[in-house]
């Protein structure tokens, strides 16, 4: 992850309202954000993440916006205030709860009430004063960063001394988010494009994949780093196993990937590391507040010009074959002709023309289901024709370079359909809408042993479904009466996956005051979100046996063996019966 605002990266605003605004910053261009204002991109580059600016408007020729930073202290002067002024007691006698927002009354030993309430309060729309018309020529005329509107807006209300404490704080700060110009970087990670998402975009498009559930399948799937995994052959010599491979099916548009890829470190270029850590060498010497250096300017006091930030250029990282990595990678199982995997451009990885200095470019592999269940149906698949070496030195530069491009390409597609049909995967991710029970049926088999399973449901019933066909009782019949699934009693093979279970988790806000705790009813609705687990094993071939030495006990002896007797026994698999043999 980023330290500092690099050019054309996506960062996210969150504005006074609360809400965010994600965009992507491009050198030498302006940014608007609404009625908040608009500033230059090249001011908040270089800068660390996390800081919160000011607009003001500057009526210079030509008229322009600058940036302030604002320290920490005048940041969060009011909470501190308040928290000081707050107290269990006042010199009246008051008693003000700084929890719900409400004054109590307060009555003394005598009757007298010495503390009035918010209860006689009536909120009349005519106590403001000043017309909408009004605060609008304020709003054109004012350069501020909004703090002077907010205090004649204070001023003209007639009604502001009837106001208690609390309510006077609730009625500043809800005029605070509308009217003050202020901004907060914040980096684009996993996390904050999953709630934006959620809350300001189509839940749907990502299948209402919440954050605290997308957490929940990174950690049962045990996706990692596994660079320094080993490689173990297959005793046949068809493929390998382990390795840090993981398999996806995704159908949240490249958000189940995002995760995964940040959780084995793929998800970030490395040269933009490079860059971040020069850019941030530059910028380490600055105080909060400094208008000059907001802006990505420095001013040499001696000749009292104004010159650029310095910039430093360093070399970009060694290019990367695309899809060439063979171990800590996806290989994600796409029904198209190309992944969806638009949510990536976020992270400055486009699937359909990658950057090959991006980790994703040589560790994300796509393959479809044409070319896993038969690939020699896929034209792309089929080997192009090979042309002798005495025909190819008579093409032109164009025409040779198709025939090797067309080579690659085929190179690529086969090696990477091999390697999936070999198997021997770490686990399989799964996030999409088609039946869980049809993809298992594929991928299953695919998997190595211990390799873990989960799959993702906005609803219960599909997994219900799932969970019953690998389930103990079905599992029985199908040892003692093996068949050839599928089947209508054996959809799938039984005997692959163990204890599957089936999960949720929702994290939810609540309101936490003396006798009215519950959660917000604001909070969002919509799915629950269910995920199925299980482990994959190897089922034994053939006959079971197990030998070793135990206490024969003669019947009726109260559960005590003599103790004298050993015995040398087998266990049959389909039974579960010790067979005793000849006694030693």
């Amino acid at each position: 992850m980023h330290e500092v605002i690099l050019p054309n990266v996506y960062i996210a605003l969150r504005l006074p309202s609360d809400t965010l605004k994600v965009l992507q910053i491009v050198p030498n261009t302006t940014i608007s954000i609404g009625k908040y204002g608009s500033f230059q991109a090249n001011h908040v580059l270089g800068r660390p993440y996390h800081l919160t600016f000011e607009i003001h408007d500057k009526t210079d020729n030509p008229p322009h916006s600058s940036l302030r930073i604002i320290p920490a202290a005048e940041l969060y002067a009011d909470i501190v205030e308040d928290d000081s002024e707050t107290s269990a007691g006042g010199e009246d006698g008051r008693v003000i709860s700084e929890t719900d927002g409400v004054e109590y009354e307060v009555v003394a030993e005598n009757g007298e009430v010495v503390m009035r309430t918010n209860r006689q309060t009536v909120d009349d729309p005519s106590s403001q004063i000043m017309s909408h018309d009004e605060i609008e020529a304020l709003k054109r005329e004012g350069t501020g960063s909004g703090k002077d509107l907010i205090a004649k807006i204070l001023e003209s209300h007639s009604a502001l001394d009837q106001k208690t404490a609390f309510a006077l704080a609730k009625y500043t700060l809800r005029k605070a988010k509308k009217y003050m110009r202020r901004f907060t970087v914040l980096p684009v990670d996993v996390p904050l494009l999953t709630h934006w998402l959620m809350t300001e975009k189509e839940p749907m498009r990502i299948m209402e994949l919440r954050e605290e559930m997308l957490s929940l399948v990174g950690s049962w799937s045990n996706v990692h780093y596994g660079g320094s995994n080993g490689i173990y052959s297959r005793e046949d010599g068809t493929g390998q196993v382990s390795g840090g491979r993981w398999l996806i099916v995704d159908e949240t548009g490249g958000l189940l990937v995002a995760a995964m890829a940040e959780k084995m470190g793929l998800l970030y270029p490395q040269e933009l590391d490079q860059r971040a850590e020069s850019v941030s060498n530059c910028y380490e010497n600055f105080e909060d507040g400094d208008t000059d250096i907001a802006n990505g300017t420095t001013e040499d006091h001696n000749s009292g010009k104004h010159q650029n930030a310095p910039r430093n250029r360093p070399k970009l990282a060694h290019q990367n074959l695309a899809m060439s990595a063979q171990t800590n990678t996806l290989t994600v199982i796409h029904a198209n002709s190309q992944p969806n995997l638009s949510l990536l451009k976020y992270f400055l990885f486009d699937s359909t023309n990658p950057s090959p200095f991006h980790p994703l470019n040589s560790h994300l592999k796509t393959v479809s289901w044409l070319q896993v269940l038969s690939p020699s149906d896929d034209a792309g698949y089929a080997e192009p024709e090979v042309v002798p070496d005495d025909t190819l030195k008579n093409y032109k530069s164009g025409k040779r370079g198709n025939y090797y491009r067309k080579r690659r390409r085929w190179e690529r597609i086969k090696s990477v359909v091999d390697e999936s049909r070999a198997g021997g995967y770490d686990g399989l991710i799964v996030a999409s809408f088609m039946n869980p029970t049809t993809i298992l049926h594929h991928a299953a088999p695919l998997l190595r042993g211990g390799a873990q399973v989960v799959v993702y449901s906005p609803n219960i019933e599909t997994l219900t479904e799932l969970a019953d066909c690998y389930s103990t009782a079905r599992r029985t019949a199908f040892i003692n009466n093996p068949t050839e699934a599928p089947d209508e009693d054996f959809p799938l093979d039984p005997t692959l996956l163990l204890a599957p279970t089936i999960q949720t988790a929702r994290c939810r806000e609540w309101q936490v005051l003396p006798g009215r705790t519950h959660p917000l009813m604001t909070g969002r609705g919509g799915a629950e979100g269910y995920i199925f687990t299980a482990t994959r094993v190897l089922p034994a071939e053939g006959r079971v046996e197990a030998r070793g030495r135990f206490k024969r006990r003669k019947a009726g002896d109260g559960g005590k063996g003599d103790g004298t007797v050993s015995k040398q026994g087998s266990v049959d698999s389909n039974t579960e019966e010790t067979l005793p043999t000849t006694a030693e």
